[in-house]
């Protein structure tokens, strides 16, 4: 019985799909019905994932799945900021050729497999939630059949994302061979040395399964040198699928860091920190130095993402509680920030219009001052500009880090950020000093506006009082 509980909120968001799946087969293509079961649907999980008391560890399945103070966090973030993506996207979906049953569908599933990810302690359970959600993500790129960009994109994330998903596959087999388990309490065990099988050679096979185990959450991360796919893909899917890609599965990318590195792993950590700080620092400066030159604002916003999952990574190098409490403070914070942004671009959208360029957001201060305010706390945000959240999301990692003696990657940390703030505030000269190339007035959804308003006051918020996640933060690695 011990089993279900734990798992409630997954079993039923998995049979809820199913149900909306099913659904959608007989409802008109421009009804919202299946929208509004969607809806409905990621409320009751996370009605059923708060209720849930994470504070002592359960687990269940054999060990295979766990319930702890880092899941039912993890999980409510994923749901909630599910929510808001599945309310930006709505509008944008109907005016568009785009599969409308399919996408929430598929966006349900892609949920379901995060969950299943922030809550997995077996390998191959961390791996089914993580190819539940990137088989839903290859589709979701792929529905807008008449779209060739986003056609080709979705070609590249597939072939690249089987590649990563080898290259994991590969790393667990090799862990597996030094460890004989899979279940990643007995491997942390066996690697502390409480085991009579573990040899020399064996520790050498599970250094080289740990090298093939980063390269696939690399990837997953979209961290340098394993970013290639990150702007072909944002740039040519559709800006709702962008959206859905840039910000949950971030968290659900840091819960399989963590569960494999610090749940798994964490013996091995003086290899682990060398291959992630190197990687930190690649990702700060190719994401920041590439997206000064970019045009087109979701290409801009790809490049961004990757300098931010060099702080993520920055977070975990140290190998400290401080710094695991930082990177999932960062991951949350992040995606909430990210959210707002495209919630934003969405709005600016509408029916033969794509506002992909930066130009398209010249005057939008103009045109309609809510929209343009939000964006605006959102760069600053994502510039780690005060009293926005990301300053101190960046701030708290960079603590971490000189605290863990990496003091060299936190000065990284602090030029990079200014180099990107330049590409951040020109968005912000755009929307308020520059003339509107478009006079047409831009009101969006009441609902729409709402939530985005409050998508803008929570980044601000959080940035004035970040004890309100931060705490729950420290409390998941107590």
């Amino acid at each position: 019985m011990d089993n279900l509980q734990i798992a409630t909120p997954e079993i039923f968001l998995l049979t809820a799909a199913c149900a909306v799946l099913v659904v959608g087969l007989f409802v008109p293509s421009k009804s919202n019905t299946v929208y509004w079961l969607s809806q409905l649907t990621l409320v009751i999980t996370l009605l059923l994932t708060v209720t849930q008391n994470g504070e002592t560890a359960i687990s269940g399945f054999s060990g295979a799945y766990t319930l702890d103070a880092l899941s039912s966090g993890l999980k409510s973030w994923v749901v909630i900021i599910a929510i808001g993506l599945f309310l930006y996207s709505r509008d944008y979906i109907g005016h568009r050729k785009i599969a409308r049953s399919e996408y929430f569908v598929l966006g349900l599933f892609a949920v379901s497999g995060m969950m299943i990810m922030v809550s997995a302690t077996h390998m191959l359970t961390l791996y089914l939630g993580l190819e539940l959600l990137a088989l839903s993500q290859y589709a979701m790129v792929a529905l807008h059949r008449d779209n060739g960009e986003a056609s080709e994109a979705a070609m590249k994330y597939f072939v690249l994302g089987a590649l990563a998903s080898g290259m994991l596959l590969y790393g667990m087999s090799m862990i597996y061979g030094a460890t004989g388990s899979l279940n990643l309490t007995i491997i942390a065990d066996v690697l502390a040395g409480n085991s009579d099988t573990l040899s020399a050679e064996r520790t050498i096979g599970a250094r080289f399964g740990l090298t093939f185990l980063i390269v696939g959450l690399a990837f997953k991360l979209g961290a340098v040198p394993f970013h290639m796919w990150v702007p072909d893909v944002y740039e040519g899917a559709p800006t709702s699928v962008t959206m859905f890609i840039s910000t949950a599965p971030k968290i659900a990318a840091f819960a399989m860091l963590v569960r494999l590195l610090v749940g798994g792993l964490e013996t091995l950590n003086a290899d682990w920190q060398q291959m992630l700080a190197i990687m930190s620092a690649l990702s700060m400066i190719v994401g920041n130095l590439i997206a000064i030159a970019q045009s087109n604002i979701k290409r801009m916003l790809a490049y961004s993402t990757i300098s931010h999952m060099g702080f993520l990574l920055m977070g975990m190098v140290g190998a400290t509680q401080a710094g695991y409490s930082s990177a999932m403070f960062y991951a949350i914070t992040y995606s909430l920030t990210t959210l707002a942004a495209f919630g934003v671009l969405l709005a600016v959208s509408r029916k033969g219009f794509e506002a992909d360029l930066l130009t398209d957001l010249a005057g939008l201060g103009k045109r309609n001052a809510l929209l343009a305010t939000v964006l605006m706390l959102a760069m600053i945000s994502l510039a780690g500009i005060p009293p926005a959240v990301g300053f101190y999301a960046k701030l708290t990692v960079l603590q971490a880090a000189v605290g863990a003696g990496f003091t060299w990657l936190a000065i990284l940390g602090v030029i990079t950020s200014v180099i990107g703030a330049f590409y951040y505030l020109r968005v912000i000269k755009l929307m308020f000093f520059d003339d509107p190339t478009d006079t047409e007035t831009l009101k969006p959804a009441a609902d729409v506006s709402a939530v985005l308003a409050i998508n803008g006051l929570a980044v601000l918020g959080l940035g004035l009082a970040p004890g309100l996640i931060m705490s729950a933060c420290i409390a998941a690695f107590a």
